[in-house]
């Protein structure tokens, strides 16, 4: 049975995470204690849905809604991880403190730790990433959602568990700018500002990396194609040893000034060269849309 274990910051977009995985296919549980979940997992494992077949698919959302029940949550991780027909994966949501800060004031609703904080949302912000911490380090899946748009999170959830083989490692090839920030779940960036800047060519300056002249401009540059030729040999290495380790998904960032032209053109031929070793790729263009 696929069990996924959904936590993190309050207003990182657990909310959205359990819709995308509810539409694919998971039974979902919203705000469950730490200490039930192991035996609903039980229950799961023994259940039949409403067409008769075995439950294979669960997802339960747990966080600091549950107060001190919640400091429990290492625990059950290290007994469902020893269940030998349970498949636990722990997908841990984050965002920046300006932005959780951002998404309270604009909502109004009172944080999880208000009464503890003395109503002071900075403070309550900071407890609660500190109480986090522990948790956070037995994650699987890492997923920084400060810059992503709510229909960017929920593909990049989707991507994670819709249908995907459990002994390949998803790929994420992600274009970004540095000028809105280092995405937070990279775990390999590669920064091409150093490169050809189609930029400043008035026919290319309001095109993409996604057409192929401006893909072109970029690459008729010996620097350009020894760059991209060192990043392939390194991640090539790398990949077997990632798998080895276990690892599901690797994050490859591709960082420019605005996220439009060189990233994109790097992360576009990045796919494109994983897809043609038969790996489990993505595509993600972040800053794409950015004025």
């Amino acid at each position: 049975m696929e069990f996924v274990i959904v936590t993190g910051m309050s207003g990182s977009g657990k909310s959205s995470c359990i819709q995308v995985l509810e539409d694919i296919g998971f039974f979902c549980i919203d705000n469950m204690p730490p200490q039930l979940i192991s035996n609903f997992a039980e229950i799961c494992s023994e259940s039949r849905n409403d067409n008769g077949e075995k439950i294979s698919k669960v997802a339960i959302v747990t966080d600091i809604r549950g107060g001190e029940l919640f400091l429990k949550l290492s625990d059950c991780i290290d007994k469902l991880k020893n269940t030998d027909d349970i498949d636990l994966k722990v997908l841990f949501l984050e965002a920046s403190k300006e932005v959780l800060m951002k998404r309270y004031s604009e909502t109004r609703r009172k944080h999880p730790l208000d009464e503890v904080s003395g109503g002071n949302l900075s403070k309550a912000v900071d407890a609660e990433k500190e109480l986090l911490s522990d948790i956070r380090g037995h994650a699987d899946y890492i997923i920084d959602s400060s810059l992503l748009t709510t229909s960017q999170l929920k593909e990049q959830i989707a991507e994670l568990f819709l249908d995907k083989p459990a002994d390949r490692m998803i790929i994420s090839c992600m274009s970004f700018g540095f000028k809105y920030g280092v995405p937070g779940e990279a775990d390999l960036v590669f920064d091409v500002r150093c490169l050809p800047n189609p930029f400043y060519v008035p026919e290319l300056k309001h095109k993409t990396g996604l057409d192929k002249e401006v893909r072109d401009y970029v690459m008729n540059s010996e620097d350009s194609l020894n760059f991209e030729k060192k990043i392939y040999d390194m991640i090539d290495f790398l990949i077997p040893l990632y798998v080895k380790e276990g690892k599901s998904r690797l994050v490859i960032g591709f960082g420019c000034t605005g996220g439009k032209h060189r990233s994109i053109t790097f992360a576009h031929r990045a796919a494109e060269h994983f897809r043609a070793e038969e790996l489990s790729v993505r595509e993600v263009h972040r800053d794409i849309d950015k004025k």
